[in-house]
C-alpha cells in the first residue's frame, strides 16, 4: 500500500489505514466451519479419558471433511498421530505436556497474571462475561481453561467470543513454542487455533521471548475461590527462570460442555 500523502489530516490517514486492516465480515457458511473448527480444537484439547479415546476416529473424520486451509491441515496431522494411541499412552503424553510442564500449562490467565492479585480478577471477569452471553459454565474447571476458552469461542461467534483468546495470544505462542520444543503433536493443536487469530507483531515476539525467560508476574496471594492450595509440589518440569516463577494450578475436575450429560469428556483427569 502506497504511503497517503502527508497533505492529509493524521485522523483521516489512521482511519483509512484502520478500514484497511479491517476484516470483511464472514459469511454464514464461514462462521459456521469457524466454529466447527473452534469445536474441534476444544475437543482435541481436553483430557483424553475413554469417552473420548472411543470417538477418536470419528474425530478424525470429522477433521478429514475440513474444507482445506492451514488449520485443517495442522488437525489433521494430529489426528494421524492421536488415532494411532492407545489410551494409556495418549493420557500419560497429556498429563507429562500439560499437567507436568509449566511452559505448557492450559490456563491462560497464568501467562499474563502469574499467581497475582490480577488473575484473580481476571477469572473472574471471565466468568461474567461468559455469564453476560448467556453461557453458564458448571463450576468444574477454570473459565481460563484453554478447551473452556474454545468452547465459548464456538458457541459466542468470531467478535465477542474470540475475544478471549485474542486477549492471551502470548501466552498460546508460549504453548506452542513450549509444544514444540518438546515435540509434542499437540504442537499441531496450537498450531490450528493460531492460524484463526491475527499474526504475531513484533511486541508480541519479544514479550513471548520474555515470558519465556523470566515467567508470568510472581506474587504470591491466594486465589479462593480460584486458587490451588499445594500446586507447588503437584509441578516440577519444565521450570521458567528463575525457578519457581511459575507454577500452575493443579488441574480441576473435568468440564461439563454444555448439552453433555455429567461425567463426559473434559479437562479434568480421572
Amino acid at each position: 500500500m502506497s504511503p497517503l500523502p502527508a497533505t492529509i489530516p493524521a485522523i483521516v490517514r489512521t482511519r483509512v489505514r484502520a478500514a484497511v486492516r479491517r476484516r470483511a465480515p464472514l459469511t454464514p457458511e464461514e462462521r459456521e466451519e469457524r466454529a466447527l473448527l473452534l469445536r474441534l480444537l476444544s475437543l482435541l484439547l481436553q483430557y483424553p479419558d475413554g469417552e473420548l479415546m472411543a470417538e477418536r476416529h470419528r474425530l478424525a473424520s470429522a477433521v478429514a471433511g475440513l474444507p482445506s486451509s492451514p488449520a485443517a491441515a495442522e488437525l489433521a496431522a494430529f489426528t494421524a498421530w492421536f488415532t494411532a494411541q492407545e489410551g494409556d499412552a495418549a493420557a500419560r503424553h497429556y498429563v507429562e505436556v500439560f499437567d507436568l510442564r509449566r511452559r505448557s500449562s492450559l490456563y491462560l490467565t497464568y501467562y499474563l497474571h502469574g499467581d497475582t492479585r490480577r488473575r484473580g480478577m481476571a477469572l473472574l471477569t471471565l466468568a461474567q462475561t461468559y455469564r453476560a452471553a448467556g453461557w453458564e459454565a458448571d463450576g468444574g474447571e477454570l473459565p481460563d481453561h484453554l478447551p473452556v476458552v474454545l468452547e465459548f469461542a464456538a458457541l459466542a461467534g468470531p467478535g465477542a467470543g474470540e475475544a478471549p483468546l485474542r486477549r492471551h495470544r502470548r501466552g498460546l505462542e508460549l504453548i506452542h513454542r513450549a509444544l514444540s520444543d518438546t515435540g509434542s503433536p499437540y504442537r499441531h493443536v496450537l498450531s490450528a487455533l493460531l492460524t484463526l487469530l491475527p499474526a504475531a507483531t513484533r511486541a508480541d515476539r519479544e514479550a513471548v521471548a520474555k515470558l519465556a525467560a523470566e515467567g508470568p508476574p510472581g506474587e504470591e496471594v491466594g486465589l479462593d475461590p480460584y486458587g490451588a492450595p499445594g500446586a507447588d509440589a503437584a509441578y516440577g518440569a519444565g521450570e521458567f527462570a528463575p525457578p519457581g516463577a511459575f507454577v500452575p494450578p493443579v488441574a480441576a475436575p473435568p468440564t461439563r460442555v454444555p448439552g453433555q450429560a455429567p461425567g463426559t469428556a473434559g479437562g479434568g483427569r480421572p
